[in-house]
């Protein structure tokens, strides 16, 4: 008997977010033959996002929009998804989201609702037969344990960078539009959203990211920062110090009180290497540390590190990097 299994797509500025597409192809990858794939895609203005989705979905793609669905609301959200999933025939088997603000919110009511399980913050996944194993990181990386759900199915979400995006598919998927009924009470009315940090690269899917500690010690520090960053494409991160500090925006916090980010590559300027701080960026491919204590901690878990003035180093660095990127 076919089973259906469903990807819920996020959107940011209007354009579809890398994770996904990881989790398009980690849907792809845990059904069978035969089974059904279906994309739900909540927002408002989002055509241009819905026919990106198509190029990755074989089966239907599910629209709804609407001006409630600009910004996220949880209420709204789970009121818009469960009428989604009455478009469907049977209950899904399982249902993918990304390991984001809105998956860590939105996943939990879902699972809740159609009463099944939930396996969270996934980094990678096996096949056998039927089976489908998870993994998933314990105790700020210093621990891996595997999961499956049972027969029913349930919810699963994936860490961004961790699993391969979906490849795009001979046969574009079907765009459904759906209508949407906004809930007749809500307990919470959003009435604006403030963004203090835009950055230009997303930074728990940036592919480089370049953090600063107390080390930079000062607002102004992070704009050597920034340059590097903006030469790599990268995103700008932090530790709870630089933040608490006043250097920087908590936006761009990075560790167990953070974001979590597995980039390719790490560079940590300044940053001495706190078992918190650790717990957000332990997973990172390659990792570069610059620091003027030769006995800083962060040097115990980089795979490259540089003792010296970061603000000696990094410039040298983003001059060098502009050149052989040209």
């Amino acid at each position: 008997m076919s089973k259906t299994y469903v990807v819920v797509a996020e959107t940011k500025d209007g354009k579809l977010r890398q994770v996904s597409l990881e989790a398009l192809h980690a849907a792809v990858s845990a059904k069978n033959e035969g089974d059904e794939l279906v994309a739900i895609l909540l927002g408002h203005n989002i055509s241009e996002a819905s026919a990106d989705l198509t190029r990755y979905v074989e089966g239907k793609v599910l629209i709804m929009d609407h001006p409630d669905l600009n910004s996220y609301q949880a209420e709204v959200y789970f009121a818009a998804f469960t009428q989604a999933l009455d478009a469907l025939s049977t209950q899904p088997q399982f249902i993918f989201l990304g390991h984001t603000a809105i998956g860590r919110d939105l996943g939990p009511q879902i699972a809740a609702h159609l009463g099944v399980g939930q396996i969270s913050d996934i980094t990678s996944m096996d096949k056998n037969g039927d089976d489908v194993v998870f993994t998933r990181p314990l105790y700020a990386g210093k621990a891996f344990e595997k999961r499956k759900l049972s027969s029913e199915g349930g919810i699963v979400t994936i860490r961004p960078n961790n699993i391969t995006p979906a490849s795009s598919v001979s046969s574009p998927g079907i765009v459904v539009p759906l209508d949407f009924a906004q809930p007749d009470s809500l307990q919470t009315v959003l009435k604006d959203v403030v963004r203090k940090i835009s950055g230009k690269v997303d930074l728990t899917e940036a592919k480089i990211v370049v953090s600063g500690g107390r080390g930079v010690k000062s607002a102004d520090g992070f704009k050597v920062l920034e340059e590097l960053a903006d030469a790599l494409q990268g995103a700008v991160g932090a530790s709870r110090g630089a933040c608490d500090a006043g250097y920087c925006d908590y936006a761009l916090q990075i560790g167990q009180t953070g974001k979590v980010v597995t980039p390719e590559i790490y560079i940590a300027c300044g940053i001495s290497g706190a078992i918190q701080h650790l717990a957000g960026m332990s997973q990172s491919r390659v990792i570069i540390a610059i620091n003027k204590d030769p006995e800083a901690p962060i040097f115990k878990v980089a795979d490259y590190g540089i003792v010296g003035d970061l603000f000696e180093v990094v410039p040298l660095l983003t001059e060098q990097f502009k050149k052989v990127l040209a």
